[in-house]
């Protein structure tokens, strides 16, 4: 999804390895933001272009077009306000990619069911209080936060808990039933 030699801000880029891969395979201009220090120490052991910042509240300081994509990736359950992030991720980059755990896969949706407890996956790995996300969502409710923005969804893929891509060509409840994660690449509507 990401153009070779574009300028690209990765929010909440861990210890970078994204980064270095799209770097090292896409000749990106790569910069991302890191809550931790952990992830900023081991981005900058990496040789990248990394700064301790909050997603929920450091993206207002970037000016308007500052790169060609902004990815969130496997990030936006944990942000304070999912809307408010996304809105500057269109603001600030020509396009976003936006990758997050789906809610509503069968299986999350069978230990809620069958077991009565907040499901524990590969893509969802914490118990329900010790936790980062706090903003659980379907591929469905991504989908409606998307047209609340005015985001034009350019592609989106739905994947299988291993991030394969789920290999057919389906309406937005399948995907919702059986995508255990989901990738989107967004512009401005």
């Amino acid at each position: 999804m990401v153009t070779p030699g574009s300028r690209v801000l990765d929010v909440g880029c861990g210890d970078g390895e994204l980064l270095a891969l799209l770097a090292e395979t896409r000749n990106v201009d790569a910069r991302g933001i890191e809550l931790s220090r952990t992830g900023v120490a081991g981005c900058v052991a990496r040789g990248l272009s990394v700064i301790q910042g909050d997603a929920d509240t450091d993206l207002a300081d970037y000016p308007d077009d500052s790169f060609d994509y902004v990815i969130l990736s496997q990030t936006i359950q944990a942000t304070r306000n999912p809307r408010l992030v996304l809105e500057h991720m269109l603001r600030i980059g020509r396009r976003a990619i936006v990758s997050f755990p789906n809610f509503g896969h069968w299986r999350m949706r069978s230990q809620v069911f069958f077991r009565g407890q907040m499901p524990v996956t590969d893509s969802l790995p914490y118990a329900w209080w010790d936790t980062p996300n706090i903003h659980f969502c379907t591929i469905r409710d991504f989908v409606s936060l998307c047209d609340a923005v005015g985001a034009e969804k350019e592609r989106a893929v739905a994947l299988d808990a291993a991030g394969g891509k789920v290999g057919v060509s389906a309406p937005w409840w399948f995907w919702n039933l059986f995508g255990a994660q989901a990738v989107f690449l967004l512009k401005r509507g």
